[in-house]
């Protein structure tokens, strides 16, 4: 049987008044469409997990040790295109120095960086420069901040300082995560002081909080792996920042 919806009071639903066809065809319309933003978010979500990647390395020196993984993306510093900027970081950290007797502590979040001006004299600073206040305890030319950028340089790093130009390594010389209990931890690379650019890179670890810093491993610290450009783009891992330094921070020899 076949009958038409015009002019007779029914439809294609059965016996039904033209009003009630409109809202179950509204109903209808409103469901594909959410299907459709439904898919679209998905697809959405696909294609961001297919551009993060992640990169994992350990790190070891005087009576510190870490275990870390760095999340990273696309996006880039916009000083230095070179360097990405990573999203995220997990693992552990471990400090048996000054009594901390820290065995394995999570790692937190990274801390959001700020975009802070460094020092006049400082032209090599990246875009991404940030800032954390210490009342007492760092180096003199700390001048009371330990700094960072969280970026990551698959190709090794460029002098990032206008006054420290040795450099090298994955990371510069800024870096910082947090680590629970008002502490947070800062990592960066001192550099090549081979001078061949073959390394070995070293690098250091700060602890603090806004009040002091609670331990200062100034080099030393040894990374495994360290990536090469080579490495890292044949494994599809184009790169990201992890930690930042002090800009006028130097390693004493």
């Amino acid at each position: 049987m076949l009958w038409s919806s015009v002019n007779s009071g029914c439809n294609r639903f059965g016996l039904l008044p033209g009003g009630i066809e409109i809202l179950i065809m509204e109903f209808i319309l409103m469901r594909k469409k959410l299907v459709v933003s439904a898919t679209l978010l998905l697809a959405t979500s696909l294609y961001s997990q297919a551009k993060a990647s992640t990169f994992n390395f350990s790190f070891a020196g005087d009576r510190v040790s870490g275990t870390v993984q760095l999340t990273y993306g696309a996006a880039t510093d916009r000083k230095y295109p070179q360097a990405f900027e990573v999203t995220g970081i997990s693992g552990s950290f471990s400090d048996s120095n000054n009594g901390l007797n820290m065995v394995n502590t999570p790692i937190g979040l990274l801390l959001p960086i700020t975009h802070d001006a460094p020092e006049p004299t400082n032209l090599l600073a990246p875009n991404d420069f940030s800032r954390f206040a210490v009342t007492t305890g760092l180096p003199p030319e700390a001048n009371g901040f330990l700094t960072f950028d969280n970026l990551f340089y698959p190709g090794g790093s460029p002098p990032t300082a206008t006054d420290y130009q040795v450099h090298g390594g994955f990371l510069d010389i800024y870096g910082l995560f947090d680590i629970g209990g008002g502490k947070v931890v800062d990592f960066w690379s001192n550099g090549d002081f081979s001078g061949t650019g073959a390394g070995p890179i070293d690098y250091g670890v700060a602890v603090a909080t806004h009040d002091a810093a609670v331990d200062y491993v100034g080099g030393g610290v040894a990374v495994s792996p360290e990536p090469s450009a080579f490495g890292l783009l044949g494994s599809g891992l184009l790169g990201m920042l992890v930690w930042r330094r002090r800009a006028s921070r130097r390693k004493s020899s």
